[in-house]
């Protein structure tokens, strides 16, 4: 795989994982059904979808060579990266369809 597949492949999951969240009403998606489901699980499942992300680039940059070793301010930007992704989906959720 082309490294520059990689990374469109990397940002394209982000987008996809980060509005998920918003956009099901299942507790961590295979879950039961919950009507207006709690701003606490979307936290949750939005942090899981992070890590899972992470795992993803993890994966697909120590198939195409060698993986590098990240401090702490890397998990920190693609922490914010991530919830800024995640930003259509939360406008659509709380800020353009209202409560009800």
């Amino acid at each position: 795989m082309d490294q520059s597949v990689a990374v469109w492949l990397v940002l394209a999951v982000a987008v996809l994982a980060a509005n998920l969240p918003y956009f099901n009403e299942r507790l961590l998606f295979v879950g039961p059904r919950r009507a207006p489901k709690a701003v606490s699980w979307r936290l949750l499942e939005l942090v899981l979808m992070a890590v899972l992300t992470f795992a993803v680039g993890a994966v697909l940059e120590s198939r195409i060579g060698q993986r590098h070793a990240q401090g702490w301010e890397f998990y920190a930007a693609g922490a914010c990266l991530f919830i800024t992704l995640g930003f259509p989906g939360f406008v659509w959720r709380y800020l353009r369809r209202g409560r009800g």
